[in-house]
Protein backbone atom coordinates (compact mmCIF):
# COMPACT_ATOMS: atom_id res chain seq x y z
CA UNK A 1 0.00 0.00 0.00
CA UNK A 2 1.13 3.43 -0.97
CA UNK A 3 2.18 5.91 1.13
CA UNK A 4 -0.68 8.09 0.13
CA UNK A 5 -2.77 5.34 0.10
CA UNK A 6 -2.45 5.19 3.89
CA UNK A 7 -2.44 8.19 4.94
CA UNK A 8 -6.15 8.55 3.19
CA UNK A 9 -7.19 5.83 4.92
CA UNK A 10 -5.61 7.31 8.73
CA UNK A 11 -8.10 10.50 7.76
CA UNK A 12 -10.68 9.11 6.78
CA UNK A 13 -10.73 6.68 10.38
CA UNK A 14 -9.62 9.75 12.09
CA UNK A 15 -12.77 12.13 11.02
CA UNK A 16 -14.86 9.00 11.32
CA UNK A 17 -13.94 8.16 15.04
CA UNK A 18 -14.80 12.16 15.55
CA UNK A 19 -18.24 11.62 13.86
CA UNK A 20 -19.54 8.68 15.41
CA UNK A 21 -18.46 4.82 16.20
CA UNK A 22 -18.39 2.72 13.52
CA UNK A 23 -21.05 0.00 12.63
CA UNK A 24 -18.49 -1.96 11.40
CA UNK A 25 -14.83 -2.05 12.57
CA UNK A 26 -13.12 -5.28 10.73
CA UNK A 27 -9.20 -5.37 12.11
CA UNK A 28 -6.54 -7.48 11.11
CA UNK A 29 -8.67 -10.50 9.61
CA UNK A 30 -7.34 -13.24 8.55
CA UNK A 31 -9.13 -16.39 6.70
CA UNK A 32 -7.73 -19.36 5.48
CA UNK A 33 -8.38 -23.28 4.05
CA UNK A 34 -6.83 -26.46 3.99
CA UNK A 35 -6.55 -27.93 0.52
CA UNK A 36 -5.36 -30.85 -1.18
CA UNK A 37 -4.48 -31.45 -4.78
CA UNK A 38 -4.10 -35.09 -5.94
CA UNK A 39 -1.27 -36.94 -4.51
CA UNK A 40 -0.31 -34.16 -2.01
CA UNK A 41 -0.91 -33.63 1.21
CA UNK A 42 -3.14 -30.91 3.02
CA UNK A 43 -1.62 -27.73 3.15
CA UNK A 44 -3.57 -24.29 4.35
CA UNK A 45 -3.70 -21.48 2.25
CA UNK A 46 -4.37 -17.59 2.93
CA UNK A 47 -7.34 -16.22 1.58
CA UNK A 48 -7.77 -13.05 3.04
CA UNK A 49 -4.61 -11.85 4.36
CA UNK A 50 -4.76 -8.97 7.18
CA UNK A 51 -7.88 -6.76 6.31
CA UNK A 52 -8.75 -3.46 8.24
CA UNK A 53 -11.58 -1.21 7.48
CA UNK A 54 -14.18 0.57 9.42
CA UNK A 55 -18.02 1.29 7.85
CA UNK A 56 -19.92 3.83 9.48
CA UNK A 57 -23.91 4.02 9.51
CA UNK A 58 -25.22 4.83 5.89
CA UNK A 59 -22.25 4.60 4.21
CA UNK A 60 -21.42 2.14 1.54
CA UNK A 61 -17.97 0.29 0.98
CA UNK A 62 -17.32 -1.21 -2.01
CA UNK A 63 -14.97 -4.11 -2.21
CA UNK A 64 -13.65 -4.84 -5.70
CA UNK A 65 -10.96 -7.02 -7.15
CA UNK A 66 -10.36 -9.86 -9.70
CA UNK A 67 -11.81 -13.24 -8.77
CA UNK A 68 -10.31 -15.10 -5.97
CA UNK A 69 -9.22 -11.57 -4.69
CA UNK A 70 -10.86 -12.50 -1.41
CA UNK A 71 -14.40 -10.24 -1.31
CA UNK A 72 -17.32 -12.28 -1.05
CA UNK A 73 -15.21 -14.46 2.09
CA UNK A 74 -14.60 -10.52 3.47
CA UNK A 75 -18.26 -10.04 3.33
CA UNK A 76 -19.47 -13.07 4.76
CA UNK A 77 -17.10 -12.34 7.28
CA UNK A 78 -19.33 -9.94 8.32
CA UNK A 79 -22.13 -12.52 9.36
CA UNK A 80 -19.20 -14.31 11.13
CA UNK A 81 -19.40 -16.72 8.08
CA UNK A 82 -16.63 -18.68 6.72
CA UNK A 83 -18.45 -20.92 3.31
CA UNK A 84 -16.58 -23.25 1.20
CA UNK A 85 -14.21 -24.62 4.40
CA UNK A 86 -13.10 -21.28 5.20
CA UNK A 87 -12.11 -20.34 8.56
CA UNK A 88 -11.47 -17.18 10.26
CA UNK A 89 -8.06 -17.65 11.77
CA UNK A 90 -7.27 -14.35 13.55
CA UNK A 91 -8.60 -10.93 13.64
CA UNK A 92 -11.87 -9.23 14.76
CA UNK A 93 -14.88 -8.13 13.06
CA UNK A 94 -17.52 -5.49 15.43
CA UNK A 95 -20.40 -4.79 14.95
CA UNK A 96 -22.33 -2.00 16.96
CA UNK A 97 -18.82 -2.21 19.25
CA UNK A 98 -19.51 -6.22 19.57
CA UNK A 99 -16.84 -8.46 18.56
CA UNK A 100 -19.32 -11.31 16.57
CA UNK A 101 -16.58 -14.00 16.11
CA UNK A 102 -16.63 -14.68 19.93
CA UNK A 103 -20.32 -14.94 19.65
CA UNK A 104 -21.77 -18.36 19.88
CA UNK A 105 -24.00 -20.19 17.48
CA UNK A 106 -27.21 -19.34 18.70
CA UNK A 107 -25.85 -15.43 19.50
CA UNK A 108 -24.67 -15.55 15.80
CA UNK A 109 -27.97 -16.49 14.14
CA UNK A 110 -29.70 -13.98 16.36
CA UNK A 111 -27.87 -10.95 13.94
CA UNK A 112 -28.10 -12.99 10.75
CA UNK A 113 -30.81 -11.64 8.81
CA UNK A 114 -31.85 -8.94 11.36
CA UNK A 115 -28.59 -6.75 12.13
CA UNK A 116 -26.93 -8.16 8.78
CA UNK A 117 -28.72 -8.94 5.45
CA UNK A 118 -27.61 -10.71 2.66
CA UNK A 119 -27.72 -10.20 -1.23
CA UNK A 120 -26.50 -13.35 -3.23
CA UNK A 121 -25.41 -12.76 -6.92
CA UNK A 122 -28.07 -15.41 -8.12
CA UNK A 123 -31.15 -14.47 -6.65
CA UNK A 124 -32.85 -17.28 -9.33
CA UNK A 125 -30.50 -19.70 -7.06
CA UNK A 126 -31.42 -18.16 -3.99
CA UNK A 127 -35.43 -17.99 -3.85
CA UNK A 128 -37.38 -21.18 -3.30
CA UNK A 129 -39.75 -21.96 -6.85
CA UNK A 130 -42.27 -23.28 -4.47
CA UNK A 131 -43.06 -20.22 -2.67
CA UNK A 132 -44.56 -16.56 -3.19
CA UNK A 133 -42.49 -14.05 -3.78
CA UNK A 134 -44.28 -12.27 -0.41
CA UNK A 135 -43.96 -14.96 1.76
CA UNK A 136 -39.89 -14.85 1.52
CA UNK A 137 -39.36 -11.53 1.86
CA UNK A 138 -40.97 -11.52 5.13
CA UNK A 139 -39.82 -14.90 6.54
CA UNK A 140 -36.92 -13.38 8.19
CA UNK A 141 -38.87 -10.55 9.66
CA UNK A 142 -41.76 -13.42 11.25
CA UNK A 143 -38.97 -15.90 12.73
CA UNK A 144 -37.23 -13.28 14.39
CA UNK A 145 -40.86 -11.55 15.76
CA UNK A 146 -39.73 -8.65 14.52
CA UNK A 147 -43.11 -7.91 13.04
CA UNK A 148 -46.98 -9.74 12.89
CA UNK A 149 -47.62 -10.99 9.39
CA UNK A 150 -49.90 -8.44 8.82
CA UNK A 151 -47.19 -5.30 9.35
CA UNK A 152 -44.20 -7.43 7.52
CA UNK A 153 -46.52 -7.54 4.56
CA UNK A 154 -47.73 -3.65 4.41
CA UNK A 155 -43.68 -2.90 5.08
CA UNK A 156 -42.80 -5.35 1.86
CA UNK A 157 -45.10 -3.65 -0.52
CA UNK A 158 -43.85 -0.56 0.58
CA UNK A 159 -40.48 -1.79 -0.51
CA UNK A 160 -41.69 -3.10 -3.15
CA UNK A 161 -43.20 0.48 -4.52
CA UNK A 162 -39.42 1.96 -3.48
CA UNK A 163 -37.79 -0.59 -5.24
CA UNK A 164 -39.65 -0.10 -8.47
CA UNK A 165 -41.65 -3.05 -8.93
CA UNK A 166 -44.59 -3.12 -10.95
CA UNK A 167 -48.11 -3.80 -8.90
CA UNK A 168 -46.19 -3.37 -5.54
CA UNK A 169 -49.57 -4.55 -3.72
CA UNK A 170 -49.78 -7.48 -5.99
CA UNK A 171 -46.12 -8.31 -7.07
CA UNK A 172 -45.50 -10.86 -3.53
CA UNK A 173 -48.56 -13.00 -4.97
CA UNK A 174 -46.12 -14.08 -7.47
CA UNK A 175 -43.99 -16.64 -7.65
CA UNK A 176 -39.82 -16.64 -8.74
CA UNK A 177 -40.38 -17.65 -12.11
CA UNK A 178 -43.73 -15.37 -12.80
CA UNK A 179 -41.03 -11.99 -12.85
CA UNK A 180 -37.95 -11.00 -14.93
CA UNK A 181 -34.26 -11.82 -13.34
CA UNK A 182 -33.87 -7.89 -12.71
CA UNK A 183 -37.28 -8.33 -10.85
CA UNK A 184 -36.11 -11.16 -8.54
CA UNK A 185 -33.06 -9.15 -8.04
CA UNK A 186 -35.21 -6.56 -6.73
CA UNK A 187 -37.11 -8.99 -5.01
CA UNK A 188 -34.01 -10.10 -2.98
CA UNK A 189 -33.02 -6.61 -1.85
CA UNK A 190 -36.10 -6.23 -0.62
CA UNK A 191 -36.55 -8.88 1.62
CA UNK A 192 -32.63 -8.31 2.53
CA UNK A 193 -34.40 -4.85 3.91
CA UNK A 194 -37.46 -6.04 4.98
CA UNK A 195 -36.01 -7.06 9.20
CA UNK A 196 -34.41 -3.45 8.60
CA UNK A 197 -30.72 -4.60 9.33
CA UNK A 198 -28.20 -2.12 10.03
CA UNK A 199 -26.02 -3.59 7.54
CA UNK A 200 -26.44 -5.42 3.84
CA UNK A 201 -23.90 -7.22 2.39
CA UNK A 202 -23.93 -7.23 -1.46
CA UNK A 203 -22.34 -9.81 -3.41
CA UNK A 204 -21.93 -9.31 -7.22
CA UNK A 205 -25.57 -7.70 -7.41
CA UNK A 206 -25.98 -7.04 -11.09
CA UNK A 207 -23.07 -9.26 -12.69
CA UNK A 208 -25.54 -11.31 -14.12
CA UNK A 209 -28.17 -8.22 -15.63
CA UNK A 210 -27.79 -7.10 -19.02
CA UNK A 211 -26.97 -3.35 -19.10
CA UNK A 212 -30.74 -1.70 -19.02
CA UNK A 213 -31.71 -3.73 -16.30
CA UNK A 214 -28.18 -3.60 -14.10
CA UNK A 215 -29.00 0.42 -14.43
CA UNK A 216 -32.58 -0.17 -12.93
CA UNK A 217 -31.43 -2.23 -10.46
CA UNK A 218 -28.36 -0.18 -9.28
CA UNK A 219 -30.78 3.38 -9.21
CA UNK A 220 -33.41 1.11 -6.68
CA UNK A 221 -30.50 -0.41 -4.63
CA UNK A 222 -29.33 3.32 -4.30
CA UNK A 223 -32.27 4.54 -3.63
CA UNK A 224 -33.34 2.37 -0.83
CA UNK A 225 -30.13 2.63 0.68
CA UNK A 226 -30.92 6.39 0.77
CA UNK A 227 -34.37 6.16 2.01
CA UNK A 228 -33.17 3.37 4.91
CA UNK A 229 -30.04 5.17 5.91
CA UNK A 230 -28.62 1.15 5.82
CA UNK A 231 -25.15 0.74 5.55
CA UNK A 232 -23.74 -1.75 2.71
CA UNK A 233 -20.89 -3.43 1.95
CA UNK A 234 -20.92 -3.97 -2.14
CA UNK A 235 -19.15 -6.41 -3.77
CA UNK A 236 -18.33 -6.40 -7.15
CA UNK A 237 -15.38 -6.72 -10.04
CA UNK A 238 -16.61 -4.06 -11.75
CA UNK A 239 -15.00 -0.56 -10.75
CA UNK A 240 -17.48 1.37 -13.27
CA UNK A 241 -20.11 0.03 -11.05
CA UNK A 242 -19.43 0.59 -7.55
CA UNK A 243 -18.14 4.20 -8.44
CA UNK A 244 -22.14 4.89 -8.62
CA UNK A 245 -23.03 3.46 -5.34
CA UNK A 246 -20.08 3.75 -2.76
CA UNK A 247 -18.68 6.01 -0.54
CA UNK A 248 -15.69 4.28 -0.05
CA UNK A 249 -14.00 1.47 -2.42
CA UNK A 250 -10.78 -0.82 -1.05
CA UNK A 251 -8.81 -2.83 -3.86
CA UNK A 252 -7.94 -5.84 -2.86
CA UNK A 253 -5.77 -8.59 -5.16
CA UNK A 254 -5.00 -12.00 -3.52
CA UNK A 255 -6.48 -11.82 -0.20
CA UNK A 256 -4.62 -8.37 0.26
CA UNK A 257 -5.37 -4.53 0.34
CA UNK A 258 -3.78 -2.89 -2.66
CA UNK A 259 -5.70 0.65 -1.86
CA UNK A 260 -8.48 1.74 0.27
CA UNK A 261 -9.59 5.45 0.06
CA UNK A 262 -12.50 7.68 -1.45
CA UNK A 263 -14.37 6.84 -4.60
CA UNK A 264 -13.61 9.96 -5.42
CA UNK A 265 -9.57 9.73 -4.80
CA UNK A 266 -9.88 6.15 -6.03
CA UNK A 267 -11.35 6.53 -9.49
CA UNK A 268 -9.84 10.04 -10.14
CA UNK A 269 -6.74 9.41 -8.80
CA UNK A 270 -5.66 5.35 -7.92
CA UNK A 271 -2.07 5.67 -6.52
CA UNK A 272 -0.95 1.75 -7.23
CA UNK A 273 -0.41 0.00 -10.66
CA UNK A 274 -3.00 -2.44 -10.15
CA UNK A 275 -5.98 0.05 -9.29
CA UNK A 276 -4.96 2.03 -12.12
CA UNK A 277 -5.23 -1.15 -14.57
CA UNK A 278 -8.87 -1.39 -13.54
CA UNK A 279 -9.67 2.17 -14.40
CA UNK A 280 -8.45 1.43 -17.88
CA UNK A 281 -9.46 -1.98 -18.63
CA UNK A 282 -10.57 -2.58 -22.15
CA UNK A 283 -8.23 -0.81 -23.99
CA UNK A 284 -8.27 -4.08 -26.78
CA UNK A 285 -9.65 -2.75 -29.97
CA UNK A 286 -9.54 -4.86 -32.94
CA UNK A 287 -8.76 -3.05 -36.40
CA UNK A 288 -11.19 -2.26 -38.77
CA UNK A 289 -11.27 -4.66 -41.33
CA UNK A 290 -13.11 -4.47 -44.91
CA UNK A 291 -15.84 -6.99 -45.35
CA UNK A 292 -15.18 -9.54 -48.31
CA UNK A 293 -17.61 -10.07 -51.35
CA UNK A 294 -17.27 -13.66 -51.61
CA UNK A 295 -19.82 -15.86 -50.17
CA UNK A 296 -20.32 -15.57 -46.11
CA UNK A 297 -19.46 -18.75 -44.04
CA UNK A 298 -22.74 -18.17 -41.86
CA UNK A 299 -25.98 -16.84 -43.56
CA UNK A 300 -29.04 -16.68 -41.52
CA UNK A 301 -31.94 -16.28 -43.30
CA UNK A 302 -35.41 -14.67 -42.60
CA UNK A 303 -35.20 -16.94 -39.22
CA UNK A 304 -38.38 -17.84 -37.22
CA UNK A 305 -38.29 -20.18 -33.83
CA UNK A 306 -40.14 -20.82 -31.23
CA UNK A 307 -39.53 -23.13 -28.29
CA UNK A 308 -43.41 -24.68 -27.88
CA UNK A 309 -44.32 -23.82 -31.55
CA UNK A 310 -46.64 -20.77 -30.58
CA UNK A 311 -44.83 -18.29 -28.49
CA UNK A 312 -42.51 -17.16 -31.40
CA UNK A 313 -39.19 -15.70 -30.01
CA UNK A 314 -37.28 -15.13 -33.19
CA UNK A 315 -39.15 -13.77 -35.70
CA UNK A 316 -37.66 -13.03 -39.72
CA UNK A 317 -34.08 -12.54 -38.53
CA UNK A 318 -31.51 -12.67 -41.30
CA UNK A 319 -27.73 -11.84 -40.36
CA UNK A 320 -24.21 -12.54 -41.93
CA UNK A 321 -20.71 -13.51 -40.73
CA UNK A 322 -17.18 -13.98 -43.25
CA UNK A 323 -14.94 -16.21 -42.83
CA UNK A 324 -12.17 -14.74 -40.35
CA UNK A 325 -14.37 -11.92 -38.50
CA UNK A 326 -16.42 -11.54 -35.78
CA UNK A 327 -20.60 -10.61 -35.51
CA UNK A 328 -21.33 -9.46 -32.18
CA UNK A 329 -24.94 -10.40 -31.12
CA UNK A 330 -25.53 -7.60 -28.28
CA UNK A 331 -29.31 -6.94 -27.04
CA UNK A 332 -30.76 -7.35 -22.99
CA UNK A 333 -32.00 -10.72 -21.52
CA UNK A 334 -34.48 -11.97 -23.69
CA UNK A 335 -33.82 -10.63 -26.82
CA UNK A 336 -33.43 -14.12 -28.38
CA UNK A 337 -29.66 -14.17 -28.46
CA UNK A 338 -28.88 -17.32 -26.84
CA UNK A 339 -32.10 -18.32 -29.04
CA UNK A 340 -30.30 -17.48 -32.00
CA UNK A 341 -27.35 -19.83 -31.34
CA UNK A 342 -29.56 -22.79 -30.46
CA UNK A 343 -30.84 -22.39 -33.98
CA UNK A 344 -27.30 -22.14 -35.73
CA UNK A 345 -25.95 -24.94 -33.77
CA UNK A 346 -29.39 -27.08 -34.86
CA UNK A 347 -30.38 -27.24 -30.85
CA UNK A 348 -33.48 -25.43 -31.73
CA UNK A 349 -35.04 -26.54 -35.32
CA UNK A 350 -36.18 -23.37 -36.79
CA UNK A 351 -39.60 -22.82 -38.16
CA UNK A 352 -39.28 -20.47 -40.87
CA UNK A 353 -35.59 -20.01 -42.99
CA UNK A 354 -32.63 -21.58 -43.51
CA UNK A 355 -29.06 -21.44 -41.98
CA UNK A 356 -26.63 -21.79 -44.66
CA UNK A 357 -22.67 -22.64 -44.14
CA UNK A 358 -20.56 -21.71 -46.82
CA UNK A 359 -23.48 -21.26 -49.05
CA UNK A 360 -25.05 -24.78 -48.08
CA UNK A 361 -27.97 -25.05 -46.38
CA UNK A 362 -27.46 -26.99 -42.89
CA UNK A 363 -29.88 -29.42 -41.43
CA UNK A 364 -32.59 -27.52 -38.81
CA UNK A 365 -31.66 -30.64 -36.48
CA UNK A 366 -28.61 -31.61 -34.79
CA UNK A 367 -29.25 -34.76 -35.16
CA UNK A 368 -29.02 -34.75 -38.90
CA UNK A 369 -25.85 -32.92 -39.08
CA UNK A 370 -23.15 -34.85 -40.24
CA UNK A 371 -19.76 -35.29 -38.77
CA UNK A 372 -18.37 -32.64 -40.79
CA UNK A 373 -20.49 -30.51 -40.10
CA UNK A 374 -20.48 -30.83 -36.63
CA UNK A 375 -16.88 -30.37 -36.50
CA UNK A 376 -16.66 -26.95 -38.70
CA UNK A 377 -19.03 -25.04 -36.00
CA UNK A 378 -18.42 -25.59 -32.48
CA UNK A 379 -19.53 -23.71 -28.89
CA UNK A 380 -17.77 -22.08 -25.91
CA UNK A 381 -19.98 -22.07 -23.17
CA UNK A 382 -20.79 -19.00 -20.81
CA UNK A 383 -20.13 -20.95 -17.18
CA UNK A 384 -17.02 -23.12 -17.72
CA UNK A 385 -17.85 -24.77 -13.99
CA UNK A 386 -20.49 -26.58 -15.62
CA UNK A 387 -19.59 -27.19 -19.25
CA UNK A 388 -16.45 -29.85 -18.36
CA UNK A 389 -17.10 -32.97 -16.49
CA UNK A 390 -15.35 -32.32 -13.28
CA UNK A 391 -14.32 -36.10 -13.23
CA UNK A 392 -11.90 -35.82 -16.17
CA UNK A 393 -8.69 -34.18 -16.84
CA UNK A 394 -7.56 -31.25 -18.69
CA UNK A 395 -5.64 -34.28 -21.33
CA UNK A 396 -9.26 -36.07 -21.38
CA UNK A 397 -11.31 -32.68 -21.87
CA UNK A 398 -9.27 -31.20 -24.75
CA UNK A 399 -8.14 -35.08 -25.67
CA UNK A 400 -11.97 -35.69 -26.40
CA UNK A 401 -12.73 -34.15 -29.44
CA UNK A 402 -8.72 -34.71 -31.57
CA UNK A 403 -10.12 -38.69 -30.81
CA UNK A 404 -13.78 -37.81 -31.90
CA UNK A 405 -13.23 -36.07 -34.94
CA UNK A 406 -9.17 -36.95 -35.75
CA UNK A 407 -9.37 -40.50 -34.34
CA UNK A 408 -5.69 -39.43 -32.39
CA UNK A 409 -5.03 -41.73 -29.54
CA UNK A 410 -2.11 -42.48 -26.72
CA UNK A 411 1.00 -40.25 -27.09
CA UNK A 412 -0.02 -38.59 -30.42
CA UNK A 413 -2.98 -37.27 -28.83
CA UNK A 414 -1.04 -36.36 -25.56
CA UNK A 415 1.19 -34.47 -28.04
CA UNK A 416 -1.77 -32.30 -29.64
CA UNK A 417 -3.16 -31.32 -26.10
CA UNK A 418 0.19 -30.06 -25.23
CA UNK A 419 0.07 -27.93 -28.18
CA UNK A 420 -3.42 -26.63 -27.38
CA UNK A 421 -2.36 -25.87 -24.05
CA UNK A 422 0.90 -23.55 -25.09
CA UNK A 423 -1.66 -22.04 -27.54
CA UNK A 424 -3.75 -20.56 -25.01
CA UNK A 425 -0.86 -19.80 -22.64
CA UNK A 426 -1.26 -22.40 -20.35
CA UNK A 427 1.36 -24.97 -20.38
CA UNK A 428 1.94 -29.03 -19.92
CA UNK A 429 2.17 -27.90 -16.42
CA UNK A 430 -2.10 -28.25 -16.50
CA UNK A 431 -2.44 -31.31 -18.68
CA UNK A 432 -3.28 -33.90 -15.42
CA UNK A 433 -4.67 -31.33 -13.62
CA UNK A 434 -8.93 -31.38 -13.20
CA UNK A 435 -11.21 -28.28 -13.40
CA UNK A 436 -11.90 -27.96 -10.03
CA UNK A 437 -7.76 -26.98 -9.54
CA UNK A 438 -7.96 -23.91 -12.02
CA UNK A 439 -9.47 -20.35 -12.12
CA UNK A 440 -12.37 -18.99 -13.83
CA UNK A 441 -10.08 -17.18 -16.45
CA UNK A 442 -7.95 -20.70 -17.00
CA UNK A 443 -11.20 -22.74 -16.58
CA UNK A 444 -12.33 -20.73 -19.70
CA UNK A 445 -9.32 -21.01 -21.94
CA UNK A 446 -9.41 -24.57 -21.89
CA UNK A 447 -12.89 -24.63 -22.96
CA UNK A 448 -11.33 -22.58 -26.03
CA UNK A 449 -8.60 -24.93 -26.58
CA UNK A 450 -11.39 -27.62 -26.81
CA UNK A 451 -13.26 -25.81 -28.60
CA UNK A 452 -9.91 -25.61 -30.81
CA UNK A 453 -9.16 -28.95 -30.98
CA UNK A 454 -11.78 -29.42 -33.79
CA UNK A 455 -10.23 -27.32 -35.87
CA UNK A 456 -13.41 -25.11 -36.41
CA UNK A 457 -14.42 -22.65 -38.93
CA UNK A 458 -16.97 -20.66 -36.55
CA UNK A 459 -16.88 -20.62 -33.03
CA UNK A 460 -20.04 -19.64 -31.56
CA UNK A 461 -19.12 -17.75 -27.98
CA UNK A 462 -22.10 -17.29 -25.79
CA UNK A 463 -21.10 -15.02 -22.74
CA UNK A 464 -17.40 -16.40 -22.38
CA UNK A 465 -16.28 -13.42 -20.71
CA UNK A 466 -19.88 -12.17 -18.25
CA UNK A 467 -18.76 -14.15 -15.52
CA UNK A 468 -15.49 -13.01 -15.58
CA UNK A 469 -13.70 -10.10 -13.84
CA UNK A 470 -12.18 -7.32 -16.16
CA UNK A 471 -8.54 -7.66 -16.30
CA UNK A 472 -9.22 -11.44 -16.92
CA UNK A 473 -11.91 -10.87 -19.22
CA UNK A 474 -9.63 -8.60 -21.26
CA UNK A 475 -6.99 -11.33 -21.07
CA UNK A 476 -9.60 -13.62 -22.67
CA UNK A 477 -10.57 -11.38 -25.51
CA UNK A 478 -6.98 -10.80 -26.56
CA UNK A 479 -6.50 -14.31 -26.81
CA UNK A 480 -9.88 -14.94 -28.95
CA UNK A 481 -8.50 -12.09 -31.02
CA UNK A 482 -4.88 -13.86 -31.21
CA UNK A 483 -5.99 -16.88 -32.28
CA UNK A 484 -8.59 -15.53 -34.95
CA UNK A 485 -5.89 -14.12 -36.61
CA UNK A 486 -3.67 -16.62 -36.36
CA UNK A 487 -6.25 -19.29 -37.84
CA UNK A 488 -9.22 -16.78 -39.26
CA UNK A 489 -11.65 -18.70 -37.15
CA UNK A 490 -15.06 -17.15 -37.42
CA UNK A 491 -16.85 -15.53 -34.19
CA UNK A 492 -20.95 -15.43 -33.46
CA UNK A 493 -19.97 -13.54 -30.31
CA UNK A 494 -23.48 -13.64 -28.28
CA UNK A 495 -22.97 -11.02 -25.48
CA UNK A 496 -24.50 -8.18 -23.41
CA UNK A 497 -21.65 -6.43 -22.91
CA UNK A 498 -21.19 -3.14 -24.85
CA UNK A 499 -17.83 -2.59 -23.97
CA UNK A 500 -16.75 -6.17 -25.51
CA UNK A 501 -18.96 -5.34 -28.24
CA UNK A 502 -16.55 -2.37 -29.03
CA UNK A 503 -13.39 -4.31 -28.58
CA UNK A 504 -13.67 -7.20 -30.76
CA UNK A 505 -16.44 -6.95 -33.41
CA UNK A 506 -16.21 -6.31 -37.28
CA UNK A 507 -19.93 -6.49 -37.42
CA UNK A 508 -22.73 -6.26 -35.20
CA UNK A 509 -26.34 -6.85 -34.51
CA UNK A 510 -28.25 -5.61 -31.89
CA UNK A 511 -31.54 -7.81 -31.08
CA UNK A 512 -35.11 -6.82 -28.67
CA UNK A 513 -37.94 -9.26 -27.77
CA UNK A 514 -36.24 -11.18 -31.28
CA UNK A 515 -36.63 -8.96 -33.84
CA UNK A 516 -33.12 -7.67 -35.62
CA UNK A 517 -33.18 -3.51 -34.50
CA UNK A 518 -30.00 -2.74 -35.97
CA UNK A 519 -27.22 -4.58 -38.39
CA UNK A 520 -24.11 -3.54 -40.00
CA UNK A 521 -20.52 -2.97 -39.33
CA UNK A 522 -19.09 -1.82 -36.37
CA UNK A 523 -19.11 2.06 -37.01
CA UNK A 524 -22.13 2.14 -38.22
CA UNK A 525 -23.81 0.26 -35.60
CA UNK A 526 -22.11 2.11 -32.89
CA UNK A 527 -22.42 5.75 -34.69
CA UNK A 528 -25.72 8.05 -34.21
CA UNK A 529 -28.53 8.49 -35.69
CA UNK A 530 -29.34 5.82 -33.17
CA UNK A 531 -32.81 4.28 -33.06
CA UNK A 532 -34.32 4.21 -29.58
CA UNK A 533 -33.17 1.10 -28.27
CA UNK A 534 -29.81 1.06 -29.06
CA UNK A 535 -29.72 4.53 -27.95
CA UNK A 536 -30.84 3.16 -24.49
CA UNK A 537 -28.39 0.81 -25.09
CA UNK A 538 -25.76 2.10 -25.28
CA UNK A 539 -26.15 4.94 -22.89
CA UNK A 540 -26.95 2.11 -20.25
CA UNK A 541 -23.17 0.90 -20.27
CA UNK A 542 -21.50 2.27 -16.70
CA UNK A 543 -18.63 5.23 -17.23
CA UNK A 544 -15.86 5.27 -15.01
CA UNK A 545 -17.43 8.71 -13.30
CA UNK A 546 -18.47 9.25 -9.93
CA UNK A 547 -21.90 10.81 -10.82
CA UNK A 548 -23.13 8.57 -14.17
CA UNK A 549 -26.43 6.88 -13.11
CA UNK A 550 -27.11 10.18 -11.56
CA UNK A 551 -26.94 12.02 -14.61
CA UNK A 552 -28.53 9.41 -16.81
CA UNK A 553 -31.19 9.05 -14.60
CA UNK A 554 -31.91 12.82 -14.60
CA UNK A 555 -31.53 13.00 -18.44
CA UNK A 556 -34.32 9.72 -18.94
CA UNK A 557 -36.57 11.32 -16.21
CA UNK A 558 -36.54 14.57 -18.34
CA UNK A 559 -36.97 12.51 -21.45
CA UNK A 560 -40.15 10.62 -20.10
CA UNK A 561 -41.61 14.07 -19.10
CA UNK A 562 -40.96 15.49 -22.77
CA UNK A 563 -43.30 12.21 -24.13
Amino acid sequence: MSHSTQVTRDLNRTENTKAAPPLLDVRNLRIGANISFPGEKNHHIVIVDKISFQLQKGHVLGLIGESGAGKSTIGLSAMAYGRGGCEITGGEVFLNGEDILSFNHKSIRQIRGVKVAYVAQSAAAAFNPAHRLGDQVIESALEHGLMSRTEATAFADQLFDKLGLPEPDKFGQRYPHQVSGGQLQRAMTAMALCSKPDLIVFDEPTTALDVTTQIDVLAAIKHAIRETHTAALYITHDLAVVAQISDEIMVLKNGKTVEYGTTEQIINSPQEQYTQSLVTVRSTQKPVTESPDKTPLLRVENISASYDGVNQILSDISLQLHAGQTLSIVGESGSGKSTMARVVTGLLPQQQGKVLFNGTPLPAELKRRDKEQLRRLQMIYQMADVAMNPRQTIDQIIGRPLEFYFGLRGAEKRRKVIELLELIELGEKYIDRYPAELSGGQKQRICIARALAAKPDLIICDEVTSALDPLVAEEILKLLLRLQEQYQVAYLFITHDIATVRAISDTIAVMYQGELVRFGERSQVLSPPYDDYTDLLLSSVPEMELDWLDKVLSSRRMQSAGH
